[in-house]
């Protein structure tokens, strides 16, 4: 017998690492969590299947070439309402039947399904960092608005808000929390931690997708290897969480066990550890305030286990330079690290550009634009598209030069 309702949950992000995690969470608890539904960018066949497995009534496909194949196709079983483009993932957020909305798509394309999400009151289970990065004022102003909860899903910022419980933030719109003085998220180093400084000039997109810890997307695989994955949740933490830029802060720890640590003004530290699993994290968003036996196997401290931190080279990793200093900037530097970023990983991994590129065009855009405090979401998204422009023009010339 289930100890409460259930909670119905709709997935955007259903096909990802993310989405796969999330599915084996709610398989292991199916008496506690039930699935309304579900999107994809592109992927209709493993979403027919997904939707076939967790008997889900609604579904989403975000591209609209993809969404007619689906369509056309009859994969889906009888009764699906299948909805397509960002409308679709729109109204899908909006779902009467749903409690809660884990948001994991890549990039900024879920922004306006977790707006509308908290609009409608629903509690956001949030995976896509890019959100808060693009429109952190923007969407925890909304869930303040309507008494949503705002649920992180990264396993850094999980921990963070584990170790954070009773622990509440002074009043809204006041920076710092009372008793914090750090927060400590902790990085793996991605694919390259350990290589010679002198190898990443000739680095690969297959080198970068070798992450030694967790099993990731390719993009998040490769913001890890430059660290800009961390200096995203740096900025992600800051809204999260209250916090001024010092107050956010980043050290290696090579095994992932460690997935933050806060300090407190009497200088005692809280840590959160558990395996580098994305169940871990789903599992605690989802059945928050409650818990329940895991998905995965917790650690064994019967076996050899050493934790290992060491401070970061920001000569080695500019990427994480960058991002301290669009904090401290603030206005939209962080939209346009994040845009310039998102572009110059798609094109590395398209084979365009080197590695070191990456972190050279990001700084070269967020030099190129004036940094302005965007005042609504729509100059928040023409900065977004401005910078994109600006990374392109970097890369092309990038590519002239190879």
């Amino acid at each position: 017998m289930s100890l409460s309702p259930k909670k119905r949950v709709v997935l955007l992000g259903a096909t990802g690492s993310i989405g796969e995690s999330t599915l084996r969470v709610i398989a292991a608890h199916s008496d506690r969590l039930e699935l309304v539904g579900v999107a994809a960018r592109s992927n209709w066949r493993k979403l027919a299947t997904v939707a076939a497995d967790f008997k889900v009534p609604h579904v989403a496909v975000f591209d609209d070439a993809a969404c007619r194949e689906a369509r056309d196709s009859g994969a889906f079983p009888s009764g699906t309402r299948l909805y397509g483009g960002l409308a679709g993932l729109v109204e899908l957020a909006q779902l009467p039947a749903a409690d809660i909305v884990l948001v994991a798509v890549v990039g900024t394309t879920g922004l306006e399904p977790a707006l509308a999400a908290l609009a409608a009151g629903k509690d956001l289970a949030l995976a896509s960092k890019e959100i808060l990065v693009l429109a952190g004022k923007f969407v925890m102003a909304a869930a303040r608005r309507h008494g949503a909860k705002l649920l992180p899903v990264d396993s850094e910022h999980n921990a963070v808000f584990q170790c954070l419980e009773g622990h509440p933030a002074p009043g809204s719109g006041e920076p710092g929390r009372t008793g914090v003085r750090r927060i400590v998220l902790t990085a793996s180093g991605g694919a390259f931690r350990d290589w010679p400084a002198e190898h990443l000039a000739h680095a690969t997109p297959a080198d970068a997708l070798k992450h030694p810890n967790w099993a990731m997307g390719p993009k998040i695989t490769v913001d890890s290897a430059t660290l800009a994955n961390k200096g995203l949740e740096l900025m992600e933490a800051q809204w999260l969480f209250g916090l001024r830029p010092e107050q956010c802060q980043a050290v290696l720890h090579p095994q992932s066990i460690v997935h933050c640590l806060v300090e407190f003004t009497d200088g005692a530290m809280l840590a959160q550890l558990c395996p580098p699993s994305m169940t871990f994290p789903i599992q605690h968003a989802l059945l928050h305030p409650h818990r329940a036996p895991g998905t995965d196997r917790p650690i064994d401290l019967t076996q050899l286990l050493t934790l290992e931190f060491r401070p970061v080279d920001e000569g080695r990793f500019p990427m994480l330079r960058l991002a301290r200093e669009a904090m401290v900037a603030g206005g939209g530097a962080p939209a346009i690290y994040n845009a310039a970023n998102e572009l110059a990983v798609a094109a590395f991994l398209e084979g365009q550009i080197p590695f070191l590129a990456i972190s050279r065009i990001v700084e070269q855009t967020l030099s190129c634009l004036v940094n302005v405090e965007p005042p609504d979401l729509p100059a928040v998204l023409a900065l977004d598209a401005e910078a994109r422009r600006i990374a392109a023009l970097q890369v092309a010339a990038v590519k002239a030069k190879a």
